[in-house]
């Protein structure tokens, strides 16, 4: 999958939005290399591990939609909008995260690649 902006992704941003309680909320099923960060989970790949040798393409596939990798996948779709189950009136037609949330999570994921596994 082509880059969603034209603007490359910011490693530090992505960083922040995958640690974020609010925004990304990835903590909530992964866990990671964020030491500050308590009560990470556990139903999901280590993100380390899951990024492995994922091309940015592939990585950026499955945030936009994971589904379809695997269709009972619990990873919510970060850039979709169509085809979603409950979904908030006020959420409709939104995505989760931006185009350039998308990109500096990809960008913080394959900072990862080259990290030994904490």
């Amino acid at each position: 999958m082509n880059p969603l902006t034209s603007s490359p992704g910011d490693v530090s941003r992505g960083r922040a939005i995958v640690a974020s309680r609010q925004v990304g909320l990835c903590l909530l099923c992964h866990s990671g290399p964020f030491p500050e960060e308590r009560f990470q989970g556990n139903l999901a790949p280590e993100l380390t591990a899951s990024v492995g040798h994922s091309t940015p393409a592939q990585l950026r596939a499955r945030l936009v939609d994971p589904s379809r990798f695997n269709p009972t996948s619990i990873m919510p779709a970060y850039y979709r909008t169509t085809g979603l189950n409950r979904v908030a009136p006020k959420f409709v037609d939104q995505t989760i995260l931006t185009s350039q949330e998308i990109e500096d999570v990809v960008a913080f994921l394959v900072s990862l690649q080259s990290k030994p596994l904490q």
